[in-house]
This record gives C-alpha cells, sequence and structure tokens, in this order.
C-alpha cells in the first residue's frame, strides 16, 4: 500500500494503516520518486546524446550513456558509484545508485546535468514529444 503524503486525509489514512497492519510489517518514508514527465525528459536528452556524441572515438547507446552520465552526476554530487572487479573476471563494472531510485529533486538535477553535458558538446535536444 502507498501513501502520497499530500492531504491531511491521506496522512490519516497512512496512519490508520500503520495502526492496524500485522505484526512484522515495515513501513518505509521517503521523497517521492521521478515523475513520468521526468522520465520522458531523461530518455530523450539520453537519445539525442547517443545519436549526437561519440566518446573516445565511438557511439555509444542510450543505456550506455544513461549509465555513465548516472556515474558522473552522483560523483559530481558527493556520492561514490564504485568500479568493482566484474564477478566473471573480464573487466571492471559501475556499482551505482538507479535512475529508478532517486527522489524527484535528485532526478530533476540530474536531468539538468545531462542538458549542461550536452550543451557542452553540441548536442541540439529535442522536446520529449519530438523524440517519441
Amino acid at each position: 500500500m502507498i501513501f502520497y503524503l499530500r492531504t491531511p486525509q491521506a496522512r490519516q489514512s497512512a496512519r490508520e494503516a500503520i495502526l492496524t497492519a500485522p505484526e512484522g510489517y515495515v513501513v518505509e518514508i521517503h521523497e517521492e520518486t521521478r515523475s513520468l514527465e521526468q522520465n520522458d525528459h531523461a530518455h530523450a536528452a539520453l537519445t539525442d546524446i547517443a545519436k549526437q556524441v561519440e566518446w573516445h572515438g565511438k557511439k555509444l547507446t542510450v543505456l550506455t550513456w544513461k549509465r555513465l552520465t548516472m556515474a558522473a552526476f552522483l560523483r559530481e554530487i558527493g556520492h561514490q558509484p564504485e568500479l568493482i572487479p566484474a564477478l566473471d573476471g573480464n573487466g571492471f563494472d559501475i556499482v551505482f545508485e538507479h535512475s529508478s531510485k532517486l527522489g524527484k529533486r535528485k532526478f530533476a538535477a540530474w536531468v539538468e546535468w545531462l542538458y549542461a553535458f550536452g550543451a557542452e558538446h553540441r548536442v541540439a535536444f529535442r522536446t520529449p514529444r519530438q523524440a517519441a
């Protein structure tokens, strides 16, 4: 059960659910995660970056750009994604927070970071509607 704490009634419903929850249940309170509109902006920006930017002589996929930009963004705001030897012994893997777990404010900051990165690399961005 998820409660969006936007009104006094929603808070009261959450309180009642907590008081009547069976023993052993867990309550987690956190900032609301990204919106669909934010997600659309991020994927449009990542698609434009993937189509227009070469990194060290290579075109990268949208997923690779998502992982690289998220790792760079997190480092910039003081988080430390980990570079760990791969389980199969072939190279290294980056372990970091996934965008789906970011709160709205941090996700918005990442999208702004994407636009700044793209501007530095002369990306012509389209709106999410144009990208669809």
